[in-house]
């Protein structure tokens, strides 16, 4: 060994017993951003997420390196984060490490590297199906009110219920599976925060309580580039409270690292396979099926007969007219839209296989429907006329239809829309050339200052078709065959290329073919 190898060595074993004496006042603590050639802030990183063993606090020593030791660290470190492997702590691998990111460990017990499953499972899951969770303590430093937390981590843990057979409830207080708690810096569980940037979240695997906690220094903000989303780190976080690890694929949700705003949580075929790993695979929604030889009940209208299948409109009549009645999604993410007498569901770029049905064979409603939206207690209100129905998924509640004045005081009959803004929580009617905000929590639920124009929604037109919230957080408005994406944020019909409206039959349906009127 030469004399300038000895000397990094040297410098590399007081390096190691620096770091054994620090973690033995603290198991855990913020880290500063990494600059060139800073091989101890890297090596605590790699420490700090499970690519190297942490010194003991009892040991009187600390292991020299071989030559290759620190090498083989890096090269793991970057292998799982997707860079190239040089082994080097070259400007890539410093620029990842200094990305905010989760604080769980990338590396949980003793991995080996490489898997016949690409997807990471911790190895502890819930025993039950039905998870409850509670927000103990909410941001102070954010865009958002009390609301607006509970409908994005609400959303977050839909991410996963979407694609299992678990339920998530929320409670206000006693004992839950999930607690979650934004906090400062040092809380008690031996793994502090840095404030903005670097550790964003970490959350505890179902063996340890599945506990999920945020930095409350960070600016927390939702539908925005500006800040960290709430949304995309809470799923994340969550997938580590159901049982999930880190996962390698940078594209996946469980990789370790906040790629910045995006509008959409799109779960990778990964993620997927992990989660159900754990639960299983969601099972198709019951559905209401009426015997072929019975009528749907009248409500004071001449009911029209149960179409057969080769009365139902079919999709190409759809692609040829994508105008449509109503269209709603539903508690399990599922997308439905209603026209005439016949049903879609939507996929994520077209019309579902076996499509379309009979709305009153499935649903056991008339057809022709004026609206529908889907509440925060995972009902979906369903209008046509004078009259509205509840549903909890496909399957109607009891008791309905029931009169729009008994159950929606001061919204008029014949809505031609109906939505949950994304901007209040609130529900909103459409009809002709004005709008109504409904809230259920107010006295009363619509106050004496509407109706209001419809031209207060910059660049959307009067006698809509009906509307939609959808999972990326934009409203959607539809109109004979068109539709326009409505940015919250700005109050406006959105930007884009091409600009809107578009055409819904080629943009939501699927269909090849752009007719005349849709264009």
């Amino acid at each position: 060994m030469n004399k300038s190898s000895s000397s990094f060595w040297r410098k590399l074993l007081c390096t190691l017993c620096f770091l054994a004496s620090v973690i033995k006042q603290s198991n855990s603590f913020p880290y500063s951003r990494l600059h060139n050639g800073n091989l101890p802030g890297a090596m605590m990183y790699l420490m700090r997420y499970g690519y190297m063993d942490t010194p003991h606090s009892h040991t009187k020593s600390a292991n020299l390196l071989s030559r290759d030791g620190l090498r083989d660290y890096l090269m793991d470190f970057q292998s799982f984060a997707g860079i190239p492997i040089t082994g080097e702590l070259d400007s890539s691998t410093i620029q990842v490490m200094n990305m905010p990111r989760c604080g769980v460990k990338d590396k949980v017990g003793r991995e080996v590297h490489v898997r016949k499953k690409r997807f990471a499972l911790q190895g502890s899951r819930w025993k039950v199906n039905e998870i409850k969770y509670k927000i103990s303590k909410y941001p102070s430093f954010s865009s958002m009110d009390h609301a607006d937390v509970d409908e994005e981590i609400g959303k977050a843990l839909m991410v996963w219920s979407n694609v299992t057979d678990l339920t998530f409830k929320q409670e206000r207080s006693g004992r839950v599976h999930i607690e979650i708690r934004f906090e400062d810096g040092e809380h008690g569980d031996g793994d502090p925060f840095d404030g903005e940037g670097g550790t964003l979240a970490h959350a505890y695997f179902p063996v340890y309580g599945g506990d999920a906690h945020f930095d409350n220094g960070d600016f927390w903000t939702m539908h925005e580039s500006r800040g960290t989303n709430l949304y995309q780190t809470a799923a994340h976080e969550f997938g580590h409270s159901l049982g999930l690890s880190h996962s390698e694929i940078p594209t996946a949700l469980m990789a370790p690292f906040y790629k910045g705003y995006e509008a959409q949580i799109i779960l990778h075929e990964d993620d997927k396979k992990g989660i159900q790993a754990l639960y299983g695979v969601k099972p198709e929604p019951k559905k209401a099926i009426l015997p072929i030889h019975l009528q749907p009940r009248s409500f004071g209208t001449t009911p029209s007969p149960i179409p057969t299948t080769e009365e139902a409109i079919s999709q190409e009549e759809l692609c040829n007219n994508a105008t449509i009645n109503a269209i709603v999604t539903v508690h399990d993410g599922n997308t439905y839209t209603f026209k005439g007498d016949a049903y879609w569901k939507l996929s994520n770029d077209a019309i579902a296989e076996g499509y379309p049905r009979s709305i009153a064979l499935d649903w056991d409603i008339p057809g022709n429907l004026d609206a529908a939206f889907t509440w925060s207690n995972g009902k979906t209100y369903i209008f046509k006329g004078k009259y509205y129905w509840r549903f909890s998924n496909m399957v109607q509640d009891p008791g309905y239809p029931k009169l729009i004045s008994a159950g929606f005081e001061g919204i008029p009959n014949h809505i031609d829309a109906a939505f949950v803004w994304s901007g209040n929580g609130k529900v909103y009617f459409f009809k002709g050339q004005k709008y109504w905000k409904f809230d259920p929590d107010s006295t009363p639920p619509v106050k004496n200052t509407y109706p209001k124009p419809i031209s207060n929604w910059e660049g959307i037109p009067d006698d809509i078709d009906d509307a939609l919230k959808y999972g990326n957080g934009y409203t959607y408005f539809f109109k004979a065959g068109l539709y326009y994406r409505f940015n919250d944020a700005t109050f406006k019909v959105d930007e884009g290329t091409p600009s809107f409206p578009r055409p819904a039959g080629y943009w939501w349906f699927g269909c090849q073919s752009i007719q005349s009127q849709d264009s």
